[in-house]
């Protein structure tokens, strides 16, 4: 008798702790709707690749995927969002990386390390930029519009000061002799808008957003800043074979998120995102926008981060480029 309700008391005692075991247990992830904070205007590339990711994303996790826009200082601010944010898999900034590299180079006061507080989850695509006119600039080529570079005012319109395209336009200046005025814009699409009604007459960025522009003949495009020419464009030449040897810059749109968030989450979301990137829809889409998918595992896409880092640094202070 005596073991027997010793017996009960025992099993008594589990069942009364089952609630409190199962409060401590972390809930599955995702368990509720999940944000992709994209930290520039609607319409540039990297609102492009999350909205045409959004939904098959929220699929594959079974949960609502929101896009949300956080406009401000080059990115940054958007960025500083999702850098302090709870490290849960709930919050993740989806930029262009590369311009993310360039912030810790430009801004004398960054309210936050990139390096430090946010860890990567993988590269989504790549998207050179391309480097186009007003269709009223008498330039035919590279080489064309240097010269006339030379003998007038050219106004070069910006996509926000610090961005990989404004330090493209300065590496290029400085490569090829050109002499232009930068004019800086609060995003890509602003930029484009005023190239196309002439108010700004040259303008690089990347060819997901800039593209369509030039096939609807508002634009004109003088080069590629590809390592090799690109068909969907015809004979359009690189700027490397241009005169300007080795010449290469792009939009590299990918995803990170809080540092601290849990590797099993990371994991996850590299594994679901390289799914949802890769798939056949989402590829042909982006390939006939001029965006190449290009993932990477989080090591490689955070080794990727830190050369950029260092790349960009070398031509902020040669062009002496420093923002408060």
């Amino acid at each position: 008798m005596i073991h027997h309700r010793r017996g009960l008391l025992a099993a008594a005692l589990v069942a009364a702790a089952l609630p409190l075991a199962a409060l401590a247990q972390p809930a599955a992830w995702p368990s509720k709707p999940i944000k992709i904070v994209v930290p520039y205007p609607p319409g540039g590339s990297s609102d492009i690749i999350a909205r045409a990711i959004s939904q098959p994303l929220s699929e594959a996790l079974k949960q609502p995927v929101i896009v949300e826009n956080r406009p401000g200082a080059n990115g940054n601010l958007g960025a500083d969002m999702v850098a302090k944010s709870a490290p849960d898999g709930y919050t993740i900034l989806l930029c262009d990386v590369g311009a993310l590299a360039i912030s810790p180079s430009v801004y004398t006061k960054l309210s936050f390390d990139p390096s430090k507080d946010l860890r990567g989850v993988t590269m989504l695509a790549y998207s050179p930029h391309l480097l186009v006119v007003h269709p009223s600039v008498k330039a035919n080529n590279l080489k064309e519009l240097i010269a006339l570079s030379k003998t007038g005012d050219l106004n070069f319109a910006v996509t926000a000061t610090g961005s990989a395209p404004h330090l493209a336009g300065v590496a290029l200046e400085r490569a090829s002799g050109a002499k232009w005025t930068y004019v800086p814009y609060k995003g890509g699409v602003q930029a484009i808008q005023d190239t196309v009604a002439g108010q700004t007459q040259v303008l690089m960025n990347g060819m997901l957003a800039t593209l369509p522009q030039v096939q609807g003949g508002k634009l004109k495009v003088l080069g590629v800043s590809k390592a090799t020419r690109m068909p969907l464009i015809g004979d359009v030449p690189t700027i490397a074979e241009q005169g300007v040897p080795g010449f290469e810059s792009g939009t590299w749109q990918g995803v990170v998120m809080a540092r601290g968030t849990p590797d099993a989450i990371v994991q996850r979301l590299n594994k679901e995102l390289i799914s949802v990137i890769r798939s056949a829809d989402i590829r042909s889409r982006l390939a006939g926008q001029g965006a190449e998918v290009v993932t990477m595992s989080p090591t490689e896409e955070e080794a990727f981060f830190n050369k950029e880092r260092a790349r960009w640094a070398a031509v902020v202070k040669a062009a002496d480029i420093r923002l408060d």
